[in-house]
């Protein structure tokens, strides 16, 4: 495909979504207004997504994966010359999956809302801030200006505030404003950075400042330093890095299921993504300081996010099933930060990968989780697991099949996506970049490992109280003491009100769920595909632009 036609599909990509939102405030012509404006405006969302989906596999199809690490499909206008602020957009191997990801996950989930639309305020509204939404995520990962980088960075916060707080579940307004002040807190304090590298750089470009001879070279170490620190905070709060992590089990548990699911698809890789795009090649002597402390808070991250899945998960705990979802993202992309502070292809690879299996995983737990609560009421693991409780392999049997394999995925069976990045990460820390200390990274690495057990036990006890249901009281029971068994005469998990039985997938959940199982199992099978991608963009990143 020419040059001009990947420009406009690149362009098209962002700003249709843009041009979709306003569209859907407006009133709908005669013709397509049908006997519901509701579903109306809830179509025509699934439409603009669709078309943006569309236009972002043609734009894969036509990049030239013979040189993934060159910037394609490349857009250079200037914008504000006085501060030589351009409109630069261009993609490679490195934000390619992620512009895929994004279109493939926002069309599943205005395609989920159409058919089944969360409670709140008027759909318009909605489509409007999901679509605004998606092209902030989509212009963060397609722009190459710093400048627009931030301004697409902070494009997002508003929409996945007001889907939280119009359209969010209990505690939703507290929850909201958390977000949003987390997150714009960091904010203002990555924009001092960005503005740092800026002045003394004398450019935004983040391609010239990608190479080693370029303007980067006029940043002094002191510079590097806190440039780094300050534009790691702002990234290190969208990742969620520990201890900056507090907003997003609140913001999960309250959200709509597809806030969920954009929040942890889309939203969380956008703050790794600047680690790589921005941190890596642009300020390397100053990330090489910060390394090591970013692999420390990356490892603790990952206990930290499992030991508090096994609380939740415990009996009488009255844990959460969302909430553990959401604690589990704080572990999972601590592997993500591990392998991107290692600084070596490996491990850079293995964080892009973790990135992309992270965003399926967890998108596809989310829908369930929040199928789950529809059927049920609930999602209190207390609740499911009640004698009379969720036993999803017997009820609803796809169901349960679909929400083991999601787990089974999310713990990092091999031949499924979740292993890849996770292996390479820890590969990286096994052999971190020279001048880093290597007992230090093994010590992050064993940390790690021992992570991924705690991921697989508190994962197969999710399986094993939701799908198999709580041990059966038998009446009457036996004393302790006797022989029998002392399952027999525990007490039963309490019965939640919910009828015995429950629907199964309906087909408009197997069309916006499918996808995202099969590109699980392809990922995992096929890894090659997408880290033929990543490599040579991520080795040419490392190496200063050569």
């Amino acid at each position: 495909m020419n040059h001009t036609a990947l420009q406009l599909l690149l362009a098209g990509t962002v700003v249709l979504p843009l041009v979709g939102a306003l569209a859907a405030l407006l009133p709908a012509p005669p013709g397509l207004k049908g006997k519901d404006p509701d579903q109306a405006v809830l179509r025509h969302g699934v439409t603009v997504t669709g078309v943006v989906l569309a236009a972002t596999i043609a734009l894969a199809a036509g990049f030239d994966h013979a040189h993934p690490a060159r910037m394609q499909a490349t857009t250079d206008i200037s914008w504000i010359p006085a501060l030589d602020i351009r409109i630069h957009l261009g993609v490679d191997g490195i934000s390619l999956p992620l512009v895929v990801m994004t279109a493939l996950l926002t069309f599943l989930c205005a395609l989920y809302s159409y058919f089944h639309m969360p409670a709140g305020p008027s759909p318009k509204a909605f489509v409007a801030l999901l679509l605004t939404l998606e092209a902030g995520t989509l212009a963060t990962f397609a722009v190459l200006d710093l400048m627009l980088f931030f301004l697409a960075f902070e494009m997002v916060l508003i929409p996945m505030y007001f889907l939280i707080a119009r359209w969010g579940g209990a505690e939703k307004q507290a929850a909201a404003w958390k977000f949003i002040l987390y997150t714009l807190l960091g904010s203002v304090v990555m924009l001092l950075g960005l503005l740092l590298v800026g002045v003394k750089s004398g450019t935004f470009d983040m391609v010239a400042l990608a190479t080693d001879n370029g303007p980067n070279a006029q940043l002094s170490h002191t510079v590097q330093l806190l440039a780094v620190l300050a534009i790691g905070i702002g990234l290190a709060v969208k990742s969620p890095l520990w201890p900056l992590h507090s907003w997003l089990p609140d913001a999960h548990t309250a959200a709509p299921t597809v806030g969920s699911v954009l929040l942890a698809g889309v939203l969380l890789k956008m703050g790794t993504y600047g680690f790589v795009r921005i941190a890596l090649p642009i300020t390397p002597e100053g990330m090489h300081t910060f390394a090591p402390y970013l692999a420390a808070l990356a490892a603790v991250g990952i206990i930290y996010g499992s030991l508090a899945c096994l609380a939740l998960v415990r009996k009488g705990a009255k844990g959460d099933l969302k909430r553990l979802i959401a604690y589990s993202s704080v572990g999972h992309m601590g592997f993500v930060l591990l392998g991107i502070a290692s600084m070596t292809p490996t491990g850079v690879n293995g964080a892009l990968f973790a990135n992309i299996a992270h965003g399926l995983i967890t998108g596809l737990l989310f829908f369930l989780v929040g199928a789950l609560k529809d059927r049920y009421g609930s999602t209190d693991l207390d609740t499911l697991a009640g004698t009379t409780g969720a036993a999803l392999y017997g009820k609803a049997p796809r169901f349960g099949g679909l929400l083991a394999f999601a787990a089974v995925a999310s713990l990092g069976l091999p031949g499924l996506a979740g292993f890849w990045g996770e292996m390479l990460a820890m590969f990286g820390a096994f052999r971190p970049a020279a001048g880093l200390s290597r007992p230090a990274f093994l010590t992050f690495m064993v940390l790690a490992g021992l992570g991924t057990l705690l991921t697989a036990a508190y994962l197969l006890l999710v399986v094993r109280r939701v799908c198999m249901g709580g041990t059966p009281h038998l009446a009457p029971t036996a004393p302790l003491g006797d022989g029998s068994d002392p399952d027999d005469a525990a007490p039963a998990d309490p019965a939640p009100a919910a009828a015995p039985g429950i629907p199964d997938i309906a087909r408009y959940e197997y069309a916006a769920w499918s996808p995202l199982a099969v590109l699980t199992v392809l990922a995992g099978l096929w890894p090659a595909t997408l880290l033929g991608l990543t490599d040579p963009a991520v080795q040419q990143l490392l190496g200063g632009g050569k």
